[in-house]
């Protein structure tokens, strides 16, 4: 687990009370993301990383097939004129990994950056813009959206509230 930022620039909480509000969720947040961005995604194994990614690329008009990428670290998705990277790093024993990885060159400023299990990679990892927390319960999920930059702050100030 990612030890938490005590005060984020700005947090928003929300009830995800089922898939289809964990793909939705994603969703909305492809509207308000730009280009540049690194987010990191926390949570247990089960908890809706992929799903909630699943929702993002959605928002952004894909409607291929999404994977986790476990097994083969990166999923790359070329997207007009923008990629999209999902890492995840859980297999990684030590941060150098992400460095001989070569992965840092994929993190520009014409992709968006989606990690789990960055704690792997830190502080070799470069900082997020957003943290999303998954945390599942016995009615759903509870997800926390952390801005951790000005970038990140913007983006979450464009949510609608709900």
């Amino acid at each position: 687990m990612i030890a938490l930022p005590a005060s984020p620039a700005y947090q928003t909480h929300q009830f995800l009370a089922d898939e289809s509000a964990t793909l939705q969720l994603g969703h909305t947040l492809a509207a308000v993301l730009e280009p540049g961005m690194m987010i990191w995604l926390d949570g247990d194994l089960g908890a809706g990383k992929t799903t909630f990614v699943r929702g993002l690329l959605r928002g952004f008009g894909f409607a291929g097939k999404v994977k986790s990428p476990t097994y083969a670290l990166v999923e790359v998705y070329n997207l007009f004129k923008l990629d999209i990277y999902h890492f995840d790093l859980y297999r990684f024993k030590n941060a150098l990994e992400w460095e001989e990885s070569g992965f840092s060159e994929d993190c520009n400023a014409n992709s968006i950056c989606l990690v789990e299990w960055p704690e792997k990679a830190v502080p070799l990892l470069p900082s997020a813009d957003l943290l999303i927390v998954l945390i599942p319960d016995a009615h759903g999920r509870a997800a926390r959206l952390m801005a951790l930059t000005a970038k990140g702050e913007m983006c979450l100030r464009k949510l609608p509230h709900s």
